[in-house]
């Protein structure tokens, strides 16, 4: 069934506030049509229809169809880490489940191959997406450096390099074993990996 048609000015006004409920009906309607038919045969015209505007208020709103479904695949951008501070092995195992959370998410699992191959072909885009992951990233700085402090991590930890690890396991879990994101089991393993690494150490 055709949504109803929201009014759209379709001359733009300089200044003019954009319309919460058009912003709104759009976000809904990408996300609809990624699970329905997947990123490739999402078309911001197709878009546009479901959400019963125009072409013309899409792209006021968003440059591309990439920045769009970055948006509606990822509504909420997570700025701080749930977990209460003075626990390392809770932080990081709170980072690993919110992170399969995400990726496994439906709206997610059908954005993402389209989005990455747009992303690693536009560095401007890619750039644009990653900024709105600022806020995350510094808590996580937060949450190492006060680890170090403690003596819970060694000095010298990549904050960055620890996100990237987390997502690029997630990633490829989901795609190519996702039955195994099911359950905690996943996330214990890949965190007991990233708290006491692989090697054997003698006792001293």
């Amino acid at each position: 069934m055709k949504a109803e048609r929201l009014s759209v000015d379709k001359s733009p006004s300089a200044g003019r506030p954009r319309d919460p409920r058009i912003d709104a009906a759009i976000l809904r309607a990408a996300a609809d049509l990624l699970v329905e038919i997947g990123y490739a045969n999402l078309t911001m015209a197709s878009v546009a229809e479901r959400a019963g505007t125009t072409k013309t208020a899409l792209y006021r709103r968003w440059s591309s169809k990439a920045e769009l479904v970055h948006e509606a695949a990822f509504p909420v951008t997570p700025t701080a880490i749930q977990t209460p501070p003075g626990d390392i092995e809770a932080d990081l195992r709170a980072m690993i489940a919110s992170s399969r959370d995400v990726f496994t998410s439906p709206v997610v699992s059908a954005a993402l191959p389209g989005l990455i191959a747009d992303m690693s072909e536009d560095s401007e885009l890619s750039g644009r997406v990653m900024a709105r992951f600022t806020d995350l990233f510094a808590a996580v700085r937060n949450r190492l450096h006060d680890a170090v402090s403690r003596g819970q991590v060694r000095p010298g930890v990549d904050p960055d390099k620890l996100v990237d690890l987390i997502g690029g396991a997630t990633l490829l879990a989901l795609l190519q074993k996702p039955e195994e994101l099911v359950g905690p089991a996943w996330v214990d393993d890949i965190a007991a990996i990233l708290l006491r690494g692989v090697v054997v150490h003698p006792e001293s």
